[in-house]
């Protein structure tokens, strides 16, 4: 009797606060919702007309927080008003939880904790995305498990996906009007990088294929095997070797479950596709070095994947791994690989990317920035998921193997690129849903109190809106203003460059999270000024000063970070103070004595003082990290002739390049700067008889001859230029008058 009023009186409790409950659950839902829609969100296109810095990230990732915001935030209200949406456990939940937790540890140790919490512009990840996947884990598990959406949600995704497949299709076909925004071969369609592309192709895949195995209506269960083979077939076009191997890799395992769990007719429909797989993929193999593969840019890349390929990634894993263990157990935190990577830097990395912020695998990531703990957590999520995925029973075999595919195919992928916001959601999404089919209540949530009927609409939405509200406005308000000013601040003001250090000195008073690169893009905008006549003394000064001082301010708040002193090296070297340019990059040499190229910094710093034994002795220092690198030789010969010392330069050049009439610019400073007109003019006459060679060139090695005192040869250089180049006959007369004025 006791338990019939308790259910009639939780049944009148439900009625009452339905308002309450309805609006929550359509708010949350509707966030959730909105969620798949991000790959779209594009600064400055009629999607996201405002201008954003990083356009393909900065607006995806504020539109994924603050709908993640909102939905826990209503999420919350539900869980308060409805058991059925309180927490519940489960082994992937604990262990997603686990691993925001122990993060959140590590980047309070990090070096640069600030930055680890909330990342950069560039990024936009750190801790801020942690916690915001967990919201999003959290809100889609309860809501959509209760509204029995996960379907429709997933659907909603490749609905979506149709429209991105779309752009990059039109990206294939006329690169004119849909340019590729990462190079010109790479589709990367509104994602703006081919990588972050290609996992998105990977992840839907296999979710329609899922969705495919488990529809009855045959015309939607045969759209969907369309659009996952198109889906494959883009992979390939975005070039991402990483992805590619995920996807066969994912189709032979899938291949391989069914064939192993299916019914008879499954199993022999799987085991010829593995055997087809096989054969595709070795004759792909076996036909690497032909001409159709290595004369198509995307087949020969695809072809060229190999552990010589790899070097670099194996030497970036390596100063990785030495970074491990130095800090072993709370690691570097999250957007700490840069200390890694400047403390081991290994000399074989020269030509590469000056400045790496990861190693390129996303499981190293996870080992640099939260130590073993944080690696063995990560791996922890797949490890669970996959538990779960074959131990319990709520989940058909269809989805076990499409979603088993799906996460092994996401992991491959991992192991030779960094993850990125697409990658993070698809993967919390499935093991979201994974969590949502198999957890269990917890008793303690479940015997918590319902409040009365009037506390939803009198106290739970009020204040939940108010929290909202409170959360969007600090998390996401702050960084919005910088990412659309910072933008204002680095484009051409029609009211002249005071304008942008207007926008700068507003920047650099409430920077957000992104005072490194507002800093950096500073010293970019004052070594651009400085070199403008047509800019007022006044103006340069101001803003040469702000950029040395907020670069003296970045140096002294993060003392290891050898960038930022480069950076201070150059806010001197505009503003002409060679003094102190030169100690700002001897320090950067200190913190990174086997970087390559700042051993040729100090040595222009020195070269430029007038100091060209020290300035020889540090390019010799460059080419003793790399003998066999000729470009650095280069660099050495140079000091070699601006010492005094031709034997030696001679010596050099010829040991890499068998002549000593090289193509290098520094080569052409130093004999300019050292007089030697005779080598000045052999590298003049290599540039300018090539085929390529412009009329600027030319004109260049007449000047030089001009410059050595030979006006005849000037003369009848111009006049060479003139049958090569008869536009330019007016130039060409004029030089010449004025030449022969001179005799």
């Amino acid at each position: 009797m006791q338990k019939q009023r308790e259910k009639q009186k939780g049944k009148v409790v439900q009625q009452t606060e339905s308002g309450a409950q309805q609006v929550a659950r359509w708010v949350a839902l509707g966030a959730l919702f909105l969620v798949p829609l991000a790959p779209l969100i594009v600064a400055g296109s009629w999607v996201w007309p405002f201008n954003f810095f990083f356009p393909f990230i900065t607006p995806k990732a504020f539109y994924f927080r603050i709908l993640v915001e909102i939905a826990v935030v209503a999420w919350a209200v539900l869980a308060i008003l409805d058991r059925q949406y309180r927490p519940r456990y489960s082994l992937v939940g604990a262990v997603v939880l686990a691993f925001i937790l122990w993060m959140f540890v590590a980047d309070a140790f990090a070096v640069n904790a600030q930055k680890a919490f909330w990342s950069n512009f560039e990024r936009m990840e750190g801790w801020v995305l942690l916690a915001h996947l967990g919201g999003f884990f959290v809100a889609a598990s309860a809501v959509l498990r209760v509204e029995k959406k996960w379907r429709a949600w997933f659907l909603t995704s490749l609905g979506v996906g149709v429209f991105v497949s779309l752009y990059a299709f039109f990206q294939l076909i006329d690169p004119k009007d849909f340019p590729i925004h990462q190079g010109s071969t790479r589709i990367d369609a509104s994602l703006g990088n081919s990588a972050y592309l290609a996992i998105y192709l990977l992840f839907n895949v296999f979710i329609a294929l899922w969705l495919a195995l488990t529809e009855r209506s045959a015309w939607l269960k045969w759209s969907l095997i369309t659009f996952a083979v198109v889906e494959g077939v883009l992979i390939f076009f975005t070039g991402t070797r990483g992805a590619v191997l995920g996807l066969v890799g994912a189709l032979a395992l899938a291949a391989a479950l069914t064939a192993l769990t299916a019914g008879r007719r499954a199993r022999e429909w799987a085991a010829g596709a593995l055997v087809l797989l096989i054969v595709l993929a070795g004759s792909f193999y076996f036909a690497r070095n032909s001409a159709f593969v290595q004369e198509t840019y995307i087949l020969d890349r695809v072809a060229g994947i190999s552990l010589a390929e790899g070097s670099t990634r194996f030497r970036i894993w390596d100063m990785a791994w030495e970074g491990f263990l130095v800090r072993p157990v709370t690691g570097w935190g999250q957007e700490g690989f840069n200390y890694v990577f400047n403390r081991f830097y290994n000399p074989a990395l020269y030509g590469q990317e000056p400045w790496f912020d990861r190693a390129h695998n996303a499981f190293i990531d996870w080992l640099v920035a939260g130590g073993a703990p944080g690696f063995l957590l990560f791996l922890a999520l797949f490890g669970s998921a996959f538990w779960l995925l074959w131990t319990r029973s709520e989940l058909s075999r269809p989805e076990r193997i499409a979603l088993t595919a799906a996460l092994a195919g996401y992991a491959v992928h991992d192991f030779f690129v960094f993850d990125n916001l697409f990658s993070y959601i698809y993967f919390f999404a499935i093991l979201a849903l994974i969590d949502s089919q198999v957890a269990r209540p917890i008793k303690a949530l479940e015997r918590a109190p319902v409040p009365e009927a009037a506390a939803g609409i009198t106290y739970a939405l009020p204040i939940a809106t108010v929290v909202a509200v409170a959360v969007i406005w600090l998390v996401n308000v702050p960084g919005l203003r910088v990412v659309t000013e910072l933008i204002t601040a680095i484009s051409l003001a029609q009211e002249g460059p005071a304008a942008n250090l207007a926008a700068f000195e507003r920047l650099t008073t409430h920077p957000a999270f992104a005072a490194q690169e507002i800093r950096e893009q500073l010293v970019k905008f004052a070594t651009s000024v400085v070199g403008q006549s047509d800019v007022a003394d006044e103006v340069k000064q101001r803003v040469v000063t702000l950029a040395v001082e907020e670069m003296k301010q970045q140096v002294a708040s993060y003392p290891l970070d050898t960038r930022e002193y480069l950076q201070l090296a150059y806010a001197y070297r505009a503003g002409g103070d060679a003094k102190n340019a030169l100690a700002a990059a001897q320090r950067a040499v200190e913190l990174t004595p086997t970087k390559q190229d700042l051993w040729i910094t100090v040595g222009a710093f020195l070269w430029d003082l007038g100091d060209t034994s020290a300035a020889a002795e540090a390019f010799d220092k460059a080419l003793a990290l790399a003998p066999e690198n000729a470009d650095l030789a280069s660099y050495a010969a140079a000091g070699a002739y601006a010492a005094g010392n031709p034997t030696r330069g001679d010596a050099l050049l010829k040991a890499a390049y068998g002549t000593t009439t090289v193509d290098n610019q520094i080569l052409a400073v130093a004999y300019y700067r050292a007089s030697d007109w005779s080598r000045l003019i052999q590298y003049s006459t290599l540039r300018a008889s090539a085929p390529s060679a412009d009329v600027q060139t030319i004109f260049a090695l007449a000047g030089v001859y001009y410059a050595a005192g030979d006006r005849a040869s000037a003369i009848a250089t111009i006049r060479q230029a003139v049958a090569r180049f008869p536009e330019a006959v007016a130039a060409a007369q004029a030089a010449i008058e004025q030449i022969q004025a001179e005799q």
